[in-house]
């Protein structure tokens, strides 16, 4: 064989190679976790939590990188046009993912074409929670007051398509009453306005607003879940009232479609073995979260599964944001 032809096949070789090679170094720099949510929420708390503990079991570098806005579609769309090399990913919460495709004309993403699922990470409880002088100690209370004066409540959110929108929508259908929804841009925000008496109260993810209410600076109406939580187990779920009401909302990690399977698993393997840290768990326990174990298969599964349940869910409450 000629010397020219064994050179042009070595070269075949090589280039060949070379994307393989750099698959198997994965990861060699640091890694972003698009986060769709501002800071001092219940995905942020959560994210930070697990991604330091992502960066001392990949031993590289994990940035949070906070990109807030319409309800979590400007994040969720960054990450669906980041590079499918696996050094962006996105975690997300349930709603941003699910619901809002259905609360908006154009979200800007597809939650099942735009996404590689790599898993979950944790699950948390939701809480709807008053200024400390609000008159009503329960939910049962609250729509007694709302009834008597519709239009006159008004409650906060993280912003228009949130969860914590779209629990104060339901609520409103379920119960028959009429609050009033101030969007605000972050859930930090929503809290503090809360606690300064501007709105009186608001849904919040537990890790949002564990602090305040345990220093007494919030009260907690109810569980918005589905059922009641661990980490405040003799507060009622808002179910006990009405029936039929709440949502169990997860986090969960998602690489952009194409993603190389290899390092898909690769993360999906590497997030299974942070999420049985005891530092981790007891972490999580300190902000009402808890870790939420689904692998690739089963967390695509429960994607296509939450989807029409969630259409059929705004539609019903007849929630919107365009």
């Amino acid at each position: 064989m000629k010397a020219a032809t064994i050179a042009v096949l070595a070269l075949g070789v090589l280039a060949t190679a070379a994307p393989a090679a750099a698959q198997d170094k994965y990861p060699s720099k640091p890694i972003t976790i698009v986060v769709p949510q501002g800071p001092g929420g219940g995905n942020d708390t959560i994210a930070r939590i697990w991604g330091q503990k992502l960066s001392e079991a990949i031993k590289q570098p994990v940035t949070i990188d906070n990109r807030a806005g319409a309800g979590g579609n400007i994040g969720e769309a960054y990450a669906a046009k980041a590079p499918k090399d696996g050094y962006t990913l996105l975690l997300t919460l349930s709603s941003a993912h699910v619901t809002n495709p259905f609360l908006y004309k154009n979200a800007g993403f597809d939650p099942v074409k735009d996404f590689e699922p790599i898993g979950t990470v944790a699950t948390a409880g939701y809480v709807l929670v008053a200024n400390p002088d609000f008159p009503a100690n329960n939910v049962k209370e609250l729509i007694e007051i709302a009834r008597k004066k519709p239009g006159e409540i008004s409650y906060g959110s993280a912003g228009n398509g949130t969860l914590n929108h779209l629990l104060g929508e339901m609520l409103k259908t379920q119960a028959q009453i009429d609050i009033v929804h101030v969007p605000y841009k972050t859930a930090a925000a929503a809290v503090n306005d809360v606690m300064g008496g501007r709105v009186p109260i608001s849904f919040q993810s537990v890790p949002s607003a564990i602090s305040q209410i345990k220093s007494g600076k919030l009260k907690v109406l109810g569980v918005a879940n589905e059922k009641r939580i661990p980490s405040m187990p003799s507060v009622p779920a808002i179910g006990e009232t009405l029936p039929g009401y709440g949502a169990t909302p997860w986090y969960g990690l998602f690489a952009p479609a194409g993603t190389p399977k290899e390092i898909v698993a690769f993360v999906q393997r590497e997030n299974a073995k942070v999420l049985v840290d005891k530092d981790l768990q007891e972490k999580l326990a300190l902000q009402g979260a808890e870790p939420y174990t689904l692998d690739t298969e089963q967390f695509a599964a429960l994607v296509k599964q939450e989807l029409p349940r969630w259409q059929k869910i705004v539609k019903e409450s007849g929630a919107t944001v365009d």
